[in-house]
């Protein structure tokens, strides 16, 4: 009898454990109370990232930047792809997974997950430095999974999956027709409907928890992507494991404010972009979105457990790789210090996520400058009420004589306004623009209509590659589908791609959109009849697009919040390719700060990046911004 109430009290003891620990996991700490901060590995790595170097890098998030309220590192995709040769982002057959088609880490690049440790240990040693552990994970199931036709495990039993008298195995539970568009080879949805599908994605969550995870970013399944039915699962099991991780989507092209709502209290941050690189109009590109959500009143919304935040994408700063490279580290970031400001301020005053995507090992001291300023920080885990603020005024510096004529003709001023490529939907009547010419010596490029509103801007024109342009009223066959090239003199032939996933940009090397030439069927494009280049295999077509503000003066833009100490931020961007001076009046910064009438008479100023402190007697700020750049004021002013 005595050993059956001691027996009874452990069970008991247990059972209490488990509840307690099931209760506190959804009544712990507010999740993303503040948006989140860290490292991320692949603006540097991409998917080639070793065991070393991440800790590495860990240990100078821990020494570095972690008391400036960065704690989370995130090893990005593919840690469980083999680098070996044939492997790429898209290659299929060499992932390594376990005996329930679940990915675990490549153990030749992460050497402490051999004998089914997982990340088990290099998420304790995150943990020892301070810091929180994230994963990347894709849609669903691996193709490999079902190809090899893994069974399932049922974690409730311990043992293999079993319903309705038989056993269930990955190819009942993945749907090959809805495979990740950009990465066709490598994932599929499950489906969520069926018991064996449900009991896949516990497992594969579970199996995170175990590990020590504490960030999870999944991807492709939002924007274009989106696959409701798999985040509000994966986002119920995050509620009931017993360790707290944190819920983030990736990535979010052609995301709207209406689709976010439908994710939001599912999440704790979701991508409202493709993939940010280190181009100026992938920076242009974000000034709308970002206006767009603030308007919608979806910044620090509730989410799962927590709240949730728009997220404007990594940090392409300092030390950085390429887009689907299997290179790791080897180049500066393109964007020039001005535009890192930017970049950062943007980021700052929308309160979007920071993660910092460069190698940390070679950071430089301006980069670190720019991603541990105090006041941008501040900006962005406190500030309220942050929006774009319309109301401003800007001319150029020009001769006295020009300035008096641009006084009255401001809005002909040119903005600079580089075409954007992007993909949508073939049925889009936008899509319809493209033009077949042919060059001197017989060769031929794929150009973009002009645009009537912009006469002086220089057409985007791609080169063909390989057979002639086919133009025909439907889908063409292979031999007749062309490869396009973003230059004809580029010294390594890179192609025009349809990975969905990314955001195309004109810059000059257009380092977003063109990948080396594979011959997969993402780079072969029809140009058709009626004016439109598809991609058959992913179904979308390219278009060109320019981004302008909508109710503000061409080529300027601003943002303004307001301070946890009642303080007033006031950020300038200049868009133009010429300095550009920009102004607000005080009473019109009054006009959008809740409770607050200003006495210019009463404020005291300074701006960020110059140092400088004034009063405001004129009863306006302004500054003469640099080409790309932004200025930031803090306004304090007596009540």
């Amino acid at each position: 009898m005595k050993d059956f109430f001691s027996s009874l009290c452990v069970c008991l003891f247990f059972c209490f454990g488990l509840l307690f620990n099931r209760v506190s996991s959804q009544t712990g700490p507010e999740r993303a109370a503040l948006p989140p901060r860290g490292w991320n590995s692949y603006d540097s790595f991409c998917w080639t990232i070793s065991e070393k170097e991440f800790l590495d890098n860990a240990e100078i998030v821990a020494k570095r930047l972690n008391s400036k309220g960065y704690e989370y590192v995130v090893v990005d995709y593919l840690w469980y792809r083999k680098k070996v040769p044939g492997a790429y982002v898209d290659s299929l057959g060499f992932d390594v997974i376990d005996e329930w088609g679940r990915m675990v880490p490549d153990p030749v690049r992460w050497p402490s997950s051999q004998g089914g440790k997982g990340f088990t240990e290099v998420a304790k040693k995150v943990h020892d430095m301070g810091l929180k552990f994230g994963i990347h994970v894709m849609r669903g199931i691996s193709t490999q999974a079902v190809n090899a036709n893994t069974p399932i495990l049922d974690v409730s039993k311990g043992g293999a999956y079993v319903e309705s008298g038989r056993k269930w195995f990955a190819s009942d539970i993945g749907i090959k027709s809805r495979s990740c568009a950009w990465m066709h080879n490598g994932f599929m949805s499950v489906n969520v409907n069926s018991g064996a599908g449900k009991a896949f994605l516990r497992s594969l969550y579970q199996q995170f928890a175990d590990w020590g995870v504490d960030f999870v970013k999944h991807d492709c399944v939002f924007g274009d992507d989106l696959d409701l039915p798999e985040i509000s699962f994966v986002s119920d099991v995050l509620k009931q494991l017993n360790r707290p991780i944190l819920y983030s989507l990736s990535p979010g092209t052609s995301v709207t404010p209406a689709m976010a709502k439908a994710v939001s209290g599912l999440v704790n941050m979701y991508r409202i972009t493709g993939d940010d690189w280190d181009t100026w109009n992938d920076i242009v590109s974000h000034f709308d979105v970002t206006r767009d959500f603030s308007t919608a009143n979806m910044i620090g919304t509730t989410g799962l457990l927590g709240k949730s935040w728009p997220d404007l994408d990594m940090l392409p700063l300092g030390w950085l790789t390429d887009q689907g490279s299997n290179d790791g580290p080897h180049r500066r970031s393109n964007l020039n210090i001005n535009e890192q400001r930017t970049q950062m301020t943007l980021w700052c005053m929308s309160k979007s996520p920071i993660m910092y995507g460069g190698d940390l090992r070679n950071i430089d001291d301006m980069t670190y400058s720019i991603i541990t300023n105090p006041t941008l920080l501040e900006i962005n885990s406190f500030s309220t009420n942050n929006m774009e603020f319309l109301k401003i005024a800007a001319t150029t510096k020009v001769s006295k004589c020009r300035e008096q004529i641009m006084k009255w003709h401001f809005r002909y001023l040119k903005p600079s306004v580089s075409p954007i490529l992007s993909l949508t939907k073939c049925a889009d009547s936008n899509a319809v623009g493209w033009i077949t010419k042919t060059l001197d010596r017989g060769v031929e490029k794929i150009c973009w209509k002009a645009n009537p509103e912009h006469e002086y801007q220089t057409p985007l024109c791609l080169y063909k590659r390989g057979s002639r342009v086919a133009i025909d009223k439907e889908a063409t066959t292979r031999h007749d589908q062309v490869e396009l090239l973003s230059s004809r003199t580029s010294a390594v032939d890179v192609c025009l791609d349809a990975t969905s996933k990314r955001k195309r940009s004109s810059e000059e090397f257009m380092r977003g959109s063109f990948f080396p030439c594979s011959r997969h069927e993402n780079q072969k494009w029809d140009l058709y009849s009626n004016g439109t280049l598809g991609n058959h295999h992913s179904g979308h077509c390219a278009i060109v697009k320019t981004s302008q503000a909508k109710g503000s003066p061409t080529g300027v833009r601003s943002w303004i919040a307001t301070g946890r100490g009642g303080e007033i931020y006031v950020a300038f961007f200049n868009l133009n390719d010429v300095k550009t001076v920009i102004s607000a009046k005080i009473s019109d910064l009054g006009e959008v700060v809740p409770g607050k009438k200003l006495d210019h008479s009463s404020c005291k100023c300074k701006e960020e990046w110059s140092g400088r402190e004034f009063g405001v007697k004129s009863g306006s700020i302004g500054a003469a911004v640099e080409s790309h750049g932004c200025a930031v004021f803090i306004i304090n002013c007596s009540s």
